[in-house]
């Protein structure tokens, strides 16, 4: 099993392509490059919101800007120097959570922080022999999820309820395929939703799967999909806009042309093949750009958040010395593509809101996109 950085995005380019719906034309987007004040890779980024983002990558790095991004503040979590970080979740300009890699079972880490960077506290340390924990996710500030390839048959997967204690959730995950493993893909291998739902993509056997909860992570039920699975391919990145419709990217690392999305409009239960994105090598990374403003005050629902609801951004993942990556977005979910020529070396990309999102990538880069 290949455990790779794989990099997709779905992202909007800066030419003049456009979609309109409900008469509203959804341009391209404006991509705006930013100073991380480090040159170590960015492997994952997680908004609070339009003015506080967090950021994480190699030699144990973390990055936060409280300003949109004008300005970024980086930083070394002491003890992590030769560790990665493949996941980030940024709670508020003091809170965020880091989960490392590395080559021995006890460099799976969870860690946080309560004063913005200041001090960081480890709260989970893995102890189980062939265990890679690939990506977590959060319900809330202090309800969270961490998953891992199977070791045994058996998915060792651990969940938090107080933002502090991690515990193992291993008996409630469906038994795992022969091979079956997640890609660390800047931790976009799970997605939460809601205050209960959960999705989980797979890979690594004869079939590629989803993995849903809609209790917290009590009870899970395991659903096929179509994209191309094996030893090097499957899912790498999954995310819904709502309880119901969401988006899965993949593809094979063998295969130089084997990009997949595909999509769910049951909760994940069934999956429909979308038109081939046009990047190169697998989908890594996938998100949306999101529909509904949170800052904008009065929950009203305006034709450019309506239009913006199904915008999804992606790029194919970054091979040394053979792919520097490359990035496309759709407007509709994956039936119509864009290419996106000028954005590349990116692993990672996430939203606030339309307007507000950013992709992370080689030597610190930093790139804003605005909708």
């Amino acid at each position: 099993m290949l455990k790779r950085a794989l990099v997709v995005f779905l992202i909007a380019t800066s030419a003049t392509f456009g979609f309109a719906e409900n008469n509203f034309m959804v341009r391209s987007p404006k991509l705006t490059p930013q100073t991380s004040g480090t040159t170590q890779l960015l492997i994952a980024v997680s908004p609070v919101n339009s003015q506080v983002v967090w950021a994480a990558g190699t030699g144990g790095t973390y990055v936060v800007t409280t300003d949109g991004g004008n300005t970024w503040t980086s930083g070394v979590v002491p003890g992590a120097e030769n560790l990665q970080f493949r996941d980030v979740q940024g709670v508020s300009d003091k809170v965020a959570y880091l989960m490392s890699i590395g080559n021995n079972t006890t460099n799976f880490r969870i860690y946080k922080t309560e004063d913005g960077g200041a001090t960081w506290t480890i709260q989970f340390t893995n102890l189980l022999a062939s265990a890679f924990y690939d990506c977590f996710a959060f319900w809330t500030p202090e309800r969270g999820i961490t998953h891992s390839d199977s070791v045994n048959g058996v998915f060792p997967d651990i969940r938090t309820n107080d933002g502090t204690t991690w515990y193992s959730i291993a008996n409630n995950m469906p038994p795992a395929l022969a091979g079956e493993a997640s890609f660390s893909s800047s931790g976009t291998c799970i997605t939460t939703q809601g205050q209960n739902n959960a999705w989980i993509t797979t890979g690594g056997s004869t079939v590629a799967r989803i993995l849903a909860t809609r209790d917290g992570g009590d009870t899970w039920n395991a659903y096929d999909t179509p994209l191309v699975s094996s030893a090097s391919a499957g899912g790498f990145s999954v995310a819904f806009r709502d309880s119901m419709n969401g988006i899965l990217g993949g593809g094979d690392l063998s295969n130089n042309s084997s990009a997949e999305t595909a999509t769910s409009s049951d909760g994940g239960q069934t999956w429909t093949l979308t038109n081939q994105p046009p990047v190169r090598v697998a989908i890594f990374c996938l998100a949306y750009a999101g529909g509904l403003h949170p800052e904008a005050g009065d929950g009203v629902r305006s034709e450019f958040d309506r239009a913006t609801g199904h915008v999804v951004v992606v790029t194919s993942e970054v091979l040394p010395n053979f792919d520097s990556g490359s990035a496309a977005w759709t407007p509709d979910e994956g039936q119509t593509w864009y290419a996106m020529p000028t954005v590349s070396g990116y692993w990672a990309v996430a939203f606030a809101n339309p307007k507000a999102g950013w992709f992370v990538g080689n030597n610190g880069q930093i790139l804003k996109i605005s909708f």
